[in-house]
């Protein structure tokens, strides 16, 4: 098969027709990002929603450096960083998307019908990170060495991504809908931890240090698509941002409670996972009041 490729694109009339090819691609992929660029410029704030999510995912890569150094942190130490990350998460949901969502509704002029939409809208969120969840073969990273069995690093990788969509998708609304309140720092506060946990437990599956902060500055890279998604979604939305601040709220509290929250727990001191829970929120209560 290789062979009549080879022999086809040899002929000066398939040549041709690649070079064509290719000069079409470039024409079409140059006039898509002519027209990407004209509609962030038309929507500043779609563009900031954006960047957020860009530097939150971006702090995973800066928190997997001291892998290149440091083990991977104990049971210990997981278990407040893991509660810390999941403090911050839940404050965020309440503050930057719960709140403003509901001061919408508040001053609109069919509360109630509005209201219970939003309502539903936040379950809907987290059923479809929970459908995600199911659909996806996935292996998460705090079970990396804690049952003595080595999972596939795919599999790990994958979990970490389901993990971040959600977190990009938020910062993404609500930057986007002027919502952020410190979100978009909280977020990558919390990622800068989670980027030592998700490297290390690469490099405890056998990976070099530097690939180990490789993988994890990509899977902080997710981030951004689930930030544009969000981004589209509240400039489409309307009078109904309410319901995209919830929905994207719903994301995060399934991620919270359906990981974080028992993660920081696996090691068996839930109370200091119950502690740096309280110190996240916390933090965020500070950053959410100076934003």
């Amino acid at each position: 098969m290789t062979q009549l490729v080879v022999r086809h694109y040899a002929r000066p009339a398939a040549r041709l027709h690649l070079v064509a090819g290719i000069a079409m691609a470039i024409v079409a992929l140059a006039f898509g990002m002519e027209r990407i660029v004209d509609w962030f410029a038309a929507h500043p704030m779609a563009l900031a929603g954006l960047q957020a999510s860009l530097l939150a995912g971006a702090a995973t890569g800066l928190g997997a450096l001291p892998v290149l150094l440091l083990r991977r942190p104990s049971q210990h130490i997981m278990a407040p960083l893991l509660g810390l990350a999941g403090g911050m998460m839940l404050a965020a949901s309440l503050f930057s998307l719960l709140v403003p969502a509901v001061q919408t509704v508040a001053a609109s002029n069919a509360p109630w019908l509005l209201g219970l939409a939003t309502a539903a809208a936040l379950l809907v969120g987290a059923a479809a990170m929970h459908g995600l969840d199911r659909s996806m073969p996935h292996e998460h990273v705090e079970t990396v060495e804690a049952s003595g069995m080595m999972p596939n690093v795919a599999l790990v990788v994958a979990a970490i991504a389901i993990h971040n969509v959600p977190e990009g998708l938020a910062v993404g609304v609500a930057a986007a809908a002027g919502a952020d309140h410190g979100m978009s720092l909280g977020i990558a506060l919390q990622n800068v931890p989670e980027g030592w946990i998700v490297a290390s437990a690469m490099v405890a599956l056998g990976a070099a240090p530097l690939r180990a902060a490789l993988i994890a500055l990509g899977t902080g890279l997710v981030e951004p698509l689930g930030g544009l998604f969000g981004v589209v979604a509240t400039t489409l939305a309307g009078a109904t941002l309410p319901l995209a601040l919830s929905a994207a709220a719903g994301a995060m509290l399934w991620v919270v409670s359906h990981e974080m929250i028992p993660a920081s727990h696996q090691s068996g001191r839930p109370g200091a996972g119950t502690a740096g829970l309280a110190g996240g929120f916390a933090v965020m209560t500070v950053l959410a009041s100076v934003f």
